[in-house]
């Protein structure tokens, strides 16, 4: 195989990795009434549901950081996948909302090697400009997950139950697994001296959290991608149940959001030799708090209808294909020898943010769309103001 080819597989791997994370929070979205009714649970409750799999996602990630860095980058991988497909047939044969709950934080604390791993592996390949691009091109990969995946399980409900959402994200799982195994190769050996003692961990992470660089771009980049997961969270009811689209037609409406991401992230890529990452978040940070202030006139006013709150999504989703590839690389640009520890930070911290939006829709669900485009609105600009302070120049901030 030639370097060229096994690069295209790497990053169609990665990606398929990393979607592992949108793919089991999107695809059984347009199934949160169907659940609520079998499960006879409220719609609040239901939301835990995705809320619990972001706190698996957040702590899982800090686990998984320096176990990557000693023991290399496959073997983690390896025992994430396997228990992420025993917990995605433990929500396939739930019979109590509490128990899907449990199953959901399990299904996250598996999964989130592929996102943490795949993120080291790629700081293992390129440096960072380099890496900004390669996390633009993965999320081309990762990105048509958000717009397959509430389509395939609208149409799953169409067929069968909505456990069947769970036994197509166990299949998904599997193969993960197998491709893991037979197409990717170690990109960092087992490291006997790399600490795993737990007070030295948490120093080492103490560390990275005063490197104004690596934080600021991490909270920067996690408050916007914060409004992401609101907008996940919340989207089904608004969409479905106050602007009264069919659940199997919910999926054209959030594709074509996830499609803004891509899009962006795509034009990312030709303008980061021009322009450079620095100058690029400068600008592109500016969005989210623009659209975000957009989206709270429309939830709480009304005004504009329909049109208006799908236009500062759109706008809102596009800014974070900007943000997202870009704030990474500048966050990992540093931290070459400890990768694995710097990404799964990085998860840590941006999922916790994610899972605290997330919770505060669950727990306000008020019978309007001001919850989602309120806290939406507050990520956004939060993010501006923290980019501003500590990173706050529109030039490339690597070394």
């Amino acid at each position: 195989m030639s370097k060229s080819d096994y690069r295209l597989g790497l990053f169609l791997l990665l990606g398929s990795l990393t979607a592992i994370g949108p793919l089991s929070i999107d695809m059984y979205l347009p199934s949160f009434p169907r659940i609520a009714s079998t499960l006879t649970a409220s719609g609040g409750a239901v939301e835990f549901t995705l809320a619990a799999f972001f706190i698996g996602l957040s702590l899982g990630q800090a686990f998984y950081g320096p176990i990557t860095d000693r023991f290399g980058r496959k073997p983690p991988l390896y025992g994430g996948m396997a228990l992420y497909v025993l917990a995605t047939l433990g929500c396939a044969f739930s019979t109590s909302i509490e128990m899907l709950i449990f199953c959901r934080f399990v299904q996250a604390l598996g999964g989130c090697a592929g996102m943490v791993i795949s993120r080291a592996i790629v700081r293992d390949h390129f440096e960072a400009q380099g890496a900004a691009r390669a996390f633009s091109l993965l999320i081309l990969v990762m990105g048509i997950a958000p717009i397959l995946a509430p389509i395939l399980g609208g149409a799953i409900l169409q067929l069968a139950s909505w456990q069947g959402i769970f036994w197509c994200l166990a299949i998904y799982g599997t193969l993960s697994l197998a491709a893991i195994h037979f197409g990717l190769e170690e990109s960092h050996p087992a490291d006997p001296n790399c600490p795993l003692h737990p007070l030295t961990t948490l120093k080492n992470y103490a560390a990275l959290c005063k490197d104004k660089t690596f934080i600021g771009n991490v909270l920067a980049g996690g408050l916007a991608q914060s409004g992401l997961f609101t907008y996940i969270t919340g989207s089904p009811f608004v969409i479905i149940e106050l602007w009264h689209i069919p659940a199997h037609h919910f999926g054209w409406v959030f594709g074509s959001n996830a499609f803004a991401y891509i899009l962006a992230s795509q034009i990312n890529t030709r303008l980061l030799p021009k322009y450079g990452i620095g100058k690029i978040l400068h600008c592109a940070t500016l969005a989210p708090a623009g659209f975000g202030l957009v989206l709270l006139l429309s939830g709480a006013t009304g005004l504009g209808g329909l049109p208006l709150l799908l236009i500062g999504l759109f706008g809102y989703m596009m800014s974070l294909g900007f943000i997202s590839p870009n704030t990474t690389a500048c966050a990992l640009a540093k931290q070459g020898h400890q990768a694995g520890l710097a990404s799964a930070l990085m998860g840590a911290l941006q999922f916790s943010m994610a899972t605290v939006a997330s919770f505060s829709i669950g727990l306000i669900h008020a019978k309007t769309a001001l919850p989602m485009t309120g806290i939406m609105a507050l990520c956004g600009i939060s993010s501006l103001i923290l980019f501003r302070t500590l990173v706050a120049k529109p030039r490339s901030p690597l070394p």
